[in-house]
């Protein structure tokens, strides 16, 4: 199918276009299959439900100053399913500055005759409140006149796209959630929010006895940054246990289990631990999820959901 086809083109231009090296800005999660919406606003509304999502990342344990992320993500179609609607609200604590991102999305699905795929596009606006204690920050020259005065209530409005096609058993999406390269600090023009392009690709392959597999991928770029990809394998069973590894390039092995409570609600633990030499300073890094579908139709939930 051409659309399939144009899709896996983009994605396959995503991963091969970046080659730099820093470290990049948003947070990332071993669970981000089921934080999508925080990726990509063509995704609100996809599950054809209301659904609530939060999940908390506590990175490089032990470590001074270590990242700490939330994400707290709810999204519906309209009663006309073609539109959704969705919000997301995430606060990163990395060191001395504190970051509070809040965003509304809205998408758009076509639906086609011939087959059961959905393309949907969407769009996402808000801002990112940024606060920075300069005591947390040291420095050789304490007369930097950047590091003469805190930062509080810093307001960086933003907007992003994204393109995300899904079947039952198969999605690929692209997405750039932040568009604006706007000063952290309204004084520095190097200090900025980098522009990120996210990939994402996965699908589910049935097998005998109740088991199915969902390989899923996340590729992200970020100008004056490495590649990060995501490689993720999830083994389910009987529809209620996850049991999943990561491999993050260069960076991190992980792991997860989520288990389906009930049709409506599931939950998620993950943990990741570092390949670089940074991992002989922390005890790594653990997230906890927690997702729940809002059925309001007669018929219930129809069929599993895999992303």
């Amino acid at each position: 199918m051409k659309t399939i086809k144009f899709l896996v083109a983009c994605f396959t231009l995503v991963l091969l276009g970046s080659t730099s090296a820093s470290a990049q800005q948003d947070p990332h999660y071993t669970q981000y299959f089921d934080n999508m919406l925080f990726i990509n606003p063509a995704y609100a509304g996809s599950r054809g439900m209301l659904n609530l999502t939060g999940i908390h990342r506590e990175q490089w344990v032990g470590f001074d100053g270590r990242p700490r992320s939330s994400t707290f993500s709810m999204h519906s179609p309209l009663s006309y399913e073609s539109v959704g609607l969705g919000l997301t609200a995430v606060n990163d604590n990395v060191g001395p500055m504190n970051q509070t991102m809040i965003y509304a999305d809205a998408s758009y699905t076509i639906k086609f005759k011939k087959h059961k795929g959905k393309l949907a596009f969407g769009v996402k606006g808000g801002i990112n409140l940024i606060n920075i204690g300069r005591d947390g920050l040291n420095s050789g020259n304490p007369d930097d006149p950047k590091l003469l005065q805190n930062i509080r209530n810093n307001v960086n409005p933003n907007f992003g796209v994204g393109i995300y096609y899904h079947t039952p058993k198969f999605f690929i999406g692209i997405s750039t959630p932040k568009i604006l390269e706007k000063s952290y600090d309204e004084v520095s023009k190097t200090n900025l929010e980098r522009r990120h392009y996210f990939g994402t690709i996965g699908g589910v392959i049935g097998l005998a006895n109740k088991w199915k597999l969902r390989p899923s991928s996340l590729v992200k770029i970020t100008e004056g940054s490495p590649l990060s990809l995501d490689l993720t394998l999830a083994a389910i069973y009987n529809e209620k246990v996850w049991f999943g590894a990561n491999y993050r390039l260069m960076a991190a092995f992980g792991a997860f289990v989520q288990v389906q409570l009930s049709p409506q609600f599931k939950v998620g633990i993950a943990s990741d631990f570092g390949t670089q030499k940074l991992r002989n300073y922390n005890d790594g890094s653990f997230e906890l999820m927690v997702s729940y579908d809002f059925v309001f139709k007669k018929e219930g939930i129809r069929s599993p959901r895999y992303f």
